[in-house]
């Protein structure tokens, strides 16, 4: 990779590495947003309240889950979800449909951080409880750390795109 990113190159790096660039670079825009001086994110950031942390995969779910407030996809699911429950208390559902965009959206983010580790914009391993062992799920949280010259070429921008 060179050491003279600009974020024209990333995105064409990551238009040749994922089905869903514009996604991918949100969410490497979110990554170098919550990482630390060396380009590492994570396992956990600081939450809204006093002292709270979040797991990294579900903070940048939850910052992501606006895009698809108003999506025709979101009414189907709550549909989907009020019929799995039989229930027709708005609360219940609510709280189960926000469940479900969370799941969704771990899962979306995987596969962006996937395509940027492919892309060579982001290096991923885990950290947590069991190190090494080959179940990458064992109770390890992911750490993400963006290359130096990616992280350069991000944070040299008072605004992305």
């Amino acid at each position: 990779m060179s050491s003279t990113l600009d974020l024209g190159s990333i995105l064409a790096t990551l238009t040749s590495a994922s089905r869903r660039p514009r996604y991918a670079f949100l969410v490497l825009g979110l990554i170098a947003e919550a990482a630390r001086a060396d380009g590492r994110a994570g396992p956990w950031i600081p939450a809204k309240g006093e002292g709270e942390r979040m797991a990294l995969r579900d903070w940048l779910a939850r910052q992501l889950a606006p895009l698809a407030a108003n999506d025709r996809r979101r009414a189907a699911l709550r549909a989907k979800v009020a019929a799995r429950i039989a229930t027709q208390d708005a609360a219940v559902i609510d709280a189960a449909l926000a469940e479900e965009t969370l799941a969704i959206g771990r899962a979306n983010v995987s596969r962006a951080v996937s395509d940027l580790v492919r892309a060579g914009l982001v290096r991923r391993h885990y950290a947590g409880n069991i190190t090494d062992h080959v179940n990458r799920g064992g109770r390890r949280m992911a750490v993400y750390a963006v290359e130096p010259p990616v992280l350069n070429a991000i944070r040299s921008r008072p605004t992305l795109v």
